[in-house]
């Protein structure tokens, strides 16, 4: 049964959905309960936007009221944080020559709330930058997110970068809206996520 929280996140109520948070905090509900609510209005917000009811515009905003709903729970969650062993790391970053960071964005925020160790390397990132910060965190799998089409041959640029960088063995995951299994096999990544859930599930199979 979906929470009151889930709801008004699903329906775009922004003022709402964060007043709510606050009252929640205040009144001492887990953190981790709220970014599961959170998890939940996602699921819903990517149904809605798959079966044609919600558009690009409802992304984003949704995308801005996880934003502000995190830098709420953050500070709380942090104090805990050093109890909790993470999952696994996982490297996200949109690849150069594209600077689309919302569905980047809600990948980050899916793949934390479900207990990974995500380093962000932002928008417009050069293949280089990603093999830099390999070799530095040794993740477990790197997330290469691209909205255009010319994003195509950065992802097929920088997965042959980190194999060549002798990183064979990370499993690489790509996605983006225009990104499909076609745009896999080109770039010569392992997997393809055509929304956040599908790449937390894809981060759940590789990680053991």
């Amino acid at each position: 049964m979906p929470t009151k929280l889930v709801d008004v996140i699903a329906d775009m109520q922004e003022s709402e959905a964060l007043e709510l948070t606050k009252r929640l905090l205040a009144g001492g509900t887990d953190p981790q309960a709220i970014l599961d609510d959170c998890r939940a209005a996602m699921e819903i917000v990517g149904s809605r936007f798959e079966t044609g009811k919600y558009f690009l515009p409802e992304l984003i905003l949704a995308g801005e009221i996880l934003k502000e709903i995190s830098a709420l729970i953050k500070p709380l969650m942090a104090k805990g944080e050093t109890e909790t062993k993470k999952k696994g790391k996982i490297i996200v970053g949109t690849v150069k020559g594209d600077i689309h960071d919302i569905g980047k964005d809600i990948v980050v925020f899916m793949l934390d709330v479900n207990g990974y160790e995500v380093h962000d390397l932002g928008v417009d990132v050069p293949a280089e930058t990603f093999v830099e910060k390999v070799k530095a965190v040794n993740p477990d799998v790197v997330a290469l997110s691209g909205f255009l089409t010319l994003a195509f041959d950065s992802m097929k640029e920088t997965v042959a970068a980190i194999k060549a960088a002798g990183y064979a063995n990370i499993k690489i995951m790509v996605g983006g809206g225009t990104v499909d299994d076609h745009v896999r096999v080109y770039s010569g990544a392992d997997g393809y996520g055509s929304d956040a859930m599908v790449a937390v599930s894809l981060a759940k199979q590789w990680i053991h």
